[in-house]
């Protein structure tokens, strides 16, 4: 039998020993609760931030891979799928996705696409839960935060890849005086793929996206910072014309910074033709993956 731990936090100690209803049997450290204690866990938190790079197994449970966030909310399943609209949408808990319904430590999730799904519910800690599937045998890490405190920030920060995909272009809104002249001061949009490729336009501020020319194209790779989790860097790397290295901003969700370091020069552009990622289907079915980013040693050089 698989071990688990408490699938509440102290919080709700009381209550459950106070209940009447509360059958609660320890076998094997594995603790066994009746379907209110169940649900008092999964609703303990607003929200649960589902730790892709945490995943372990083979399969997969689609809604949860699509997911930045999932919610247990009194029978309803909402889930944030895009960082778009991430802490306004449904209030922040995202879009009604489904509903659930407890059982002996394991939640039955009936999703309006994906279908049913049975999923034993174990305690990392007091905060973090895992999803298992048994039939693919892969588990889900979830970590619980209160909207008060959760950090919506980190969340396009450690999800940049995407973030940048939620647009079909980004379109340059501005250029500082400062900084000195360079290429990419005539590239107007940029595009980003799944498959880390993108492209670029030198065509005017307000072209239509359907008359765009794509000029160059290349590949990107995002680089997390050596001590410095709010700072991430992109370098696009163009065929046959070298690279261009700048440090990410997020200033809203629709709106970028980069700092090209190499010419000081800041840049803003603003995100046009937003893909919105509901439940499923073969345009809104993006699906999060695994992602490592290699590690620079560099210092932050914007001056903020």
């Amino acid at each position: 039998m698989r071990i688990g731990k408490l699938l509440f936090g102290t919080l709700f100690i009381g209550l459950l020993v106070s209940s009447c209803y509360t059958e609660v049997v320890i076998e094997d450290d594995f603790i066994e609760e009746s379907p209110i204690n169940t649900a008092l866990a999964l609703e303990s938190f607003d929200l649960w931030y589902v730790d892709i790079n945490a995943t372990k197994g083979n399969g997969e449970v689609p809604f949860l891979q699509r997911a930045f966030t999932i919610s247990f909310d009194r029978g309803t399943v909402y889930a944030n799928n895009n960082m778009v609209g991430i802490g306004k949408t449904g209030g922040g808990l995202g879009i009604d996705v489904g509903v659930y319904d407890t059982l002996t430590g394991a939640v039955e999730i009936d999703h309006d696409v994906d279908g049913l799904w049975l999923l034993e519910v174990y305690a990392i800690n007091g905060s973090t839960i895992e999803l298992l599937d048994t039939r693919s045998n892969t588990s889900y890490v979830l970590r619980g935060y209160q909207k008060s405190n959760f950090d919506y920030d980190m969340v396009f920060y450690d999800n940049i890849h995407y973030f940048l995909q939620e647009y079909e272009v980004w379109e340059k809104t501005y250029t500082s005086e400062v900084g000195a002249v360079n290429e990419f001061d005539n590239e107007n949009y940029l595009q980003f793929f799944s498959d880390e490729s993108f492209r670029s336009s030198v065509d005017g501020i307000g072209t239509s996206l359907a008359n765009l020319v794509w000029d160059y194209e290349g590949n990107f790779e995002v680089f997390d910072v050596a001590n410095d989790a709010s700072l991430k860097t992109l370098t696009l790397d163009y065929d046959f014309l070298g690279n261009d290295y700048f440090e990410v901003y997020v200033i809203n969700d629709s709106t970028i910074e980069l700092y090209h370091v190499a010419s000081e020069t800041v840049y803003e552009f603003k995100g046009r033709g937003y893909i919105q990622y509901l439940k499923s289907g073969k345009t809104t079915g993006k699906k999060r993956s695994k992602v490592k980013n290699s590690i620079k040693n560099v210092s932050r050089q914007r001056k903020m």
